[in-house]
């Protein structure tokens, strides 16, 4: 998984993939949906809910694989699991200047909030 998310340019050199990961596993297993074809990691995607807001991170379509509906059948199960565990509404994050997803969430029905991110980083990964 984690080198789809490398052949993908989902990870920064501040982020630990296998921490998140082990983190995924040990506090909300049922967020992390991994897609395969014949033993192949063809996507993925991590969903969580924190009570007030459902959240997308890690979407990732094998390069040569996209447009097969892979990305599209992921957010689907996360939302339908969302959903299930009583979240009105899921917040995602894109890249500046990402303009080819961008373009994949708003065909999903994805619209933009009027909302600057910030973050703080609490400790290194690294």
């Amino acid at each position: 998984m984690v080198e789809l998310w490398q052949s993908c340019e989902l990870l920064n050199p501040q982020n630990d993939p296998w921490r998140d990961i082990e983190r995924k596993m040990a506090d909300s297993s049922w967020g992390l949906l991994v897609a395969e074809d014949n033993g192949e990691i063809i996507g993925s995607v991590m969903a969580g809910y924190d009570g007030h807001r459902g959240w997308i991170n890690y979407l990732a379509s094998r390069p040569g694989r996209r447009r097969e509906g892979v990305g599209a059948a992921l957010m689907s199960r996360a939302a339908e699991l969302l959903r299930e565990r009583g979240c009105p509404k899921i917040n995602l994050q894109v890249r500046e200047g990402n303009e080819a997803a961008l373009a994949f969430y708003a065909s999903l029905g994805y619209q933009e909030d009027r909302v600057l991110s910030l973050g703080l980083r609490l400790h290194h990964d690294r």
